[in-house]
C-alpha cells in the first residue's frame, strides 16, 4: 500500500503508438476515445518509480526534502531544501539554528540516499552510538549555527565523512558528494514532479516512442 505522503502513483501505458501517463488506466484512451484494453504485453500498465520515501522507514540514510513544504505540492525548485541523516529506527537528526533535532515525524516525503551497503552489520550496530556522540559536540551548539557555512548540510557532511575516514576510506568534498550522489536523485525528482503536476492539471500526460527511463543513481556512499 503506498503511503500517502507519496501522493498518487503514476501508471505508464501504451495506445495510439504513444507512452500514456496517469494515475489510473482509463477505460477509453484519451486520445482516440476507443478501448484501452491492452492486447500487448509491451502496451501493459506499468507504475512509474516515485522517488520520494518516507526517511523514517530509512536507517542509516541521507534525506533531503523541502524546508517548507511537500515536494509534490509546494516545491517549485528554487526552494530552500533541508538534510538529515536517520538513525536505525528512522529518527532523523539535523541540524538548525536550534541545534540538534532528532526528529520521529516531517520527513514522509523525502530523497533518500543510503550512506551503507547491505551486509554492513558491525557498523550499523555502531551507528546510533556514533551519530549521537557525534551530535552531542560543541561543534553543533545552537549558538554555532551560520546559514551560509556551518549549517543542516555541513552537519551531514561531517559526519559521513567522520564515518568515512573511521573505515580507512577517502573523503568527500561537498561538491563531490553533491554531484556523485544528491544531484542524480534530485534531478530524478525533480523530472518526477513536474509529470506529476501535468496530470494533476491536465488528468493524463503524452510522450512519443521511444521513452528513455533514466538509469538508476549511484548506491550507497560507504560501498
Amino acid at each position: 500500500m503506498q503511503c500517502a505522503e507519496a501522493g498518487k502513483l503514476i501508471i505508464k501505458f501504451s495506445h495510439c503508438r504513444k507512452y500514456i501517463y496517469s494515475f489510473s488506466v482509463p477505460r477509453c484512451c484519451p486520445l482516440c476515445r476507443q478501448d484501452v484494453g491492452s492486447r500487448k504485453l509491451e502496451e501493459a500498465p506499468v507504475s512509474i518509480s516515485n522517488p520520494f520515501t518516507n526517511g523514517h522507514q530509512e536507517k542509516c540514510s541521507f534525506l533531503l526534502r523541502p524546508t517548507q513544504g511537500t515536494f509534490l505540492r509546494e516545491y517549485d525548485g528554487r526552494s530552500d531544501l533541508h538534510v538529515g541523516i536517520t538513525n536505525t529506527n528512522g529518527v532523523v537528526y539535523n541540524y538548525t539554528m536550534h541545534g540538534v533535532q532528532r526528529d520521529e515525524a516531517g520527513w514522509e516525503q523525502s530523497v533518500s540516499i543510503p550512506l551503507l551497503q547491505p551486509g554492513m552489520f558491525g557498523l550499523m550496530d555502531q551507528w546510533d552510538k556514533y551519530l549521537e556522540d557525534f551530535s552531542t559536540t560543541a561543534a553543533w551548539l545552537p549558538h554555532r549555527y551560520q546559514e551560509d557555512c556551518h549549517n543542516c548540510y555541513s552537519y551531514t557532511l561531517r559526519f559521513i565523512n567522520c564515518i568515512l575516514a573511521a573505515e580507512g576510506k577517502e573523503q568527500l568534498d561537498k561538491n563531490e558528494f553533491t554531484e556523485k550522489f544528491v544531484v542524480p536523485r534530485t534531478r530524478k525528482a525533480s523530472k518526477y514532479i513536474t509529470l506529476y503536476r501535468v496530470i494533476e492539471e491536465h488528468g493524463f500526460y503524452v510522450t512519443d516512442y521511444p521513452d528513455q527511463e533514466p538509469g538508476p543513481p549511484p548506491g550507497s556512499v560507504l560501498c
